[in-house]
């Protein structure tokens, strides 16, 4: 796998933390700290967002952070496609100038959208239409991440202690002051903060760790729609350096199992294939079955590109933990001061949607807007304010996630400490229905899809009457009868299907 250009100082050799410092309980007198739980994608986006505003930055990660761009063990999700759409691309543009070069220099692809993508979606094939509206940074996870965390960890300011386990946060229900950490050899210390942000990701404990502080009462819901991912690398064929992203979503309103296919160019000349499928058609690791499942989804285009294509070696990567949940923290009675909680931990969405890295990315750059305006990391309210911020950019992605995986057969919703949700989940699932269908043929409703779906634009930008009347008017050209790959591409893998 290629490495970033101008290799900065590994994860595990980057400066250590300063030692233990006390705990505070007063406005800060020195140097400002804060220490950021998690060092994956959202921790070290937080970390860089925090030393304009805070002197001292630690990061804590149980882990141990490679010195490259490797599989963690801590996240078994990178193995599946993970895409960045723009709108998360542009805000962690702005928060580490000069990553987008560093990714595509990494090998990562910058795809259009429309143009570099083939989509069956549940109302036809998107056309592709000659112009750029949005796009994509394409790789794996682990390039992705590791090109973050390079330029992040090269900041004087940020400090690293992998292999360090979250015991406790320290504090009270007014006000956290730190964490009690476990360190590698056993031994537990405190480190002492002016601000606690939270990234350590869905699978954390962060309402218990609250609730041992006298914080409770927060809303939890679920939609589980079964779904479970299989995903495998192979051999792109020679000539498709330049090969679109193809995908064939499945059809939430046909009452059978949902099922896609999605084919993800990445670095080294390969292409990252995930196969899904909601409760009762989930795909397995048997290779013989793989390229099989690939053809019966709703279009068997995926499955036929396989057929050109070499897979490599290694395991069919599987994995079945895929709810989209969200906690509302901002609606909690009471929120303690000095605390924040970014990324995952706020709010999981089915992936097959890509836009959790965005969303967390957003929050991020709303942390540190409400960082600017108050001036002062201590003023009074700031972390409730953040918590607010936070969960704005995750209603839309949380809406079109919902809305749709609650049509699977099967699907199950839970709600703690809160209502159900809402009814009007049918109809936001119809308008996207509506909006979706235009955009396979009307180039105004194109753009305001790929607007909003890559988190460029809010969900108002599909209100605007312009585009509610093309969204009734419908797609106004005739669907598409297969995908739109072009003659060169088709010549590229082999020629057209029978031939």
């Amino acid at each position: 796998m290629t490495s970033p250009s101008s290799p900065g100082p590994s994860a595990s050799s980057a400066r250590p933390a300063p030692s233990a410092v006390a705990v505070r309980s007063g406005p800060p007198a020195g140097p400002t700290r804060a220490v950021v739980i998690g060092g994956g994608l959202t921790g070290m986006l937080a970390a860089t967002a925090l030393v304009r505003h805070i002197d001292e930055v630690t990061v804590v990660e149980r882990g141990e952070l490679p010195d490259g761009p490797r599989p963690r063990r801590e996240l078994p999700q990178a193995r599946h496609v993970h895409v960045l759409y723009s709108g998360g691309a542009r805000v962690i543009e702005d928060l580490i100038p000069g990553v987008t070069e560093g990714w595509l220099a990494a090998g990562a692809r910058r795809i259009p959208l429309p143009t570099g993508l083939v989509s069956y979606t549940a109302q036809g094939w998107l056309r592709r239409w000659p112009v750029e509206m949005q796009y994509l940074i394409a790789c794996t996870r682990d390039l992705l991440d590791w090109v973050v965390r390079d330029r992040v960890l090269r900041h004087r300011a940020v400090h690293l202690l992998d292999r360090h386990e979250l015991i406790a946060l320290t504090g009270d229900r007014d006000g956290v002051t730190g964490v009690r950490v476990r360190t590698p050899d056993g031994t537990e210390r405190t480190l002492g903060a002016d601000l606690v942000v939270d990234a350590s990701g869905a699978g954390s404990p962060t309402r218990e760790r609250l609730a041992a502080i006298g914080v409770t009462g927060i809303e939890e819901r679920e939609v589980d729609s079964g779904l479970g991912y299989a995903s495998r690398f192979y051999r792109a064929p020679a000539g498709t350096e330049n090969f679109p992203v193809v995908n064939v979503q499945s059809a939430p309103r046909t009452p059978v199992p949902g099922q896609t296919a999605t084919i993800v160019p990445v670095e080294d000349r390969r292409w990252l294939v995930t196969l899904s499928g909601t409760r009762g058609g989930r795909p397995t690791g048997d290779p013989d079955l793989f390229e099989t499942f690939a053809r019966g989804v709703r279009h068997p285009v995926v499955g036929e590109l396989l057929s050109r294509a070499e897979p490599l070696p290694g395991e069919i990567a599987v994995s079945r933990s895929t709810v989209n949940g969200r906690r509302y923290f901002e609606r909690a009675p009471h929120w303690p001061e000095r605390f924040v909680v970014l990324g995952d931990g706020v709010a999981t969405y089915n992936p097959l949607y890509g836009q959790g890295m965005s969303v967390a990315a957003q929050g991020v750059a709303a942390m540190a807007a409400e960082l600017a305006r108050a001036g002062r990391v201590d003023a009074p309210g700031l972390a409730r304010r953040i918590q607010r911020a936070v969960a704005r950019p995750v209603g839309v992605a949380w809406e079109m996630a919902t809305s749709q995986d609650v049509l699977y057969p099967g699907a199950e919703v839970k709600s703690t400490g809160g209502p159900r949700p809402r009814p009007s989940s049918s109809l936001v699932a119809g308008y996207v229905d509506r909006i979706t269908e235009a955009a396979t043929g009307r180039m105004s409703v194109t753009q305001a899809f790929f607007d909003v779906v890559t988190l460029s634009a809010g969900a108002a930008r599909w209100l605007h009457p312009d585009i509610v009347v093309a969204a009734l008017r419908g797609p106004g050209r005739p669907p598409l009868t297969a995908p739109p790959l072009t003659a060169k591409e088709w010549e590229a893998i082999g020629g057209y299907p029978g031939r």
